[in-house]
């Protein structure tokens, strides 16, 4: 299937693909909002890259960040970008709405899984509405909404601030996942209590998977001392590459795994 690469209306594509992965801390999350391959978001980086010699980006588990060359390349391309909007509607003559921007916040799972369509369908409704959005853990994306510094906050567990109201966005499912050769790989389910004898993986602090796993223990009448915590991690995919490499279990939200139960 053809990728719908609109470079074609937007000039300076590298500079544009290199905000939006900076943006949503993925190189897939950029492709499938700039509806590209991630091969040519890859391909558009490097590119960059080799133009100033440096890199940009730095991988930490399933996620990209700036180093502090893309950190400078990000805000001088913010600038060449609205300048180009601007000066693209004054030479077509072209009456358009004035530009805005639009400041979110978003933690992984919402981040990674939710918002590249959500902001593809928003882009191609509000073309000129510029968003940015800053990933991290649940509690740090409704600090950013509490201080004002974002508009609005996608997170995986409610607020309990009384300065912030949640809407019900989408649902989610904890699951557990193991090796395909773990003797559990075929039950369909398993105990609460049964995890106790086992060493588990969980999200760091803050975490709104973190937050929903701790609160179904309460309920099961259990506690974090009841576990055998072999690791503590800020990202999905390093758990899942723990897990693949036989170092403990993980609780995970369904949607960091379909894509490795799609695949078997």
């Amino acid at each position: 299937m053809a990728e719908m690469d609109r470079s074609e209306h937007e000039p300076l594509p590298h500079l544009g693909t290199s905000c939006k992965a900076a943006e949503l801390s993925s190189f897939t999350g950029a492709a499938e909002a700039l509806g590209l391959t991630q091969a040519t978001v890859s391909q558009r980086i490097q590119a960059l890259e080799r133009t100033l010699g440096k890199p940009l980006f730095r991988r930490r588990g399933g996620r990209v960040l700036l180093i502090e060359a893309g950190r400078t390349l990000y805000e001088y391309a913010q600038q060449i970008l609205d300048l180009h909007r601007q000066a693209r509607r004054v030479v077509s003559g072209q009456e358009t709405r004035a530009d805005a921007e639009l400041h979110l916040a978003a933690s992984t799972i919402p981040g990674e899984h939710l918002l590249p369509a959500l902001l593809s369908d928003f882009a191609r409704r509000h073309s000129h509405i510029h968003v940015r959005v800053a990933v991290g853990d649940s509690s740090s994306v409704m600090a950013q909404v509490e201080r004002g510094e974002v508009a609005l906050g996608l997170v995986g567990r409610k607020a309990d601030s009384l300065h912030l109201e949640s809407r019900h966005l989408a649902s989610d499912r904890m699951v557990l996942v193991v090796p395909p050769n773990h003797p559990w790989s075929q039950r369909k389910r398993v105990s609460v209590r049964q995890l106790g004898d086992h060493p588990l993986i969980l999200r760091e602090v803050g975490s709104g998977l973190r937050d929903c796993f701790e609160k179904s223990l309460e309920r099961a009448g259990l506690s974090r001392p009841d576990l055998r915590v072999a690791l503590e991690l800020g990202s999905n995919e390093a758990i899942k590459q723990a897990v693949q490499r036989g170092v403990g279990m993980a609780v995970l939200s369904i949607y960091a795994v379909r894509k490795e139960i799609q695949s078997g």
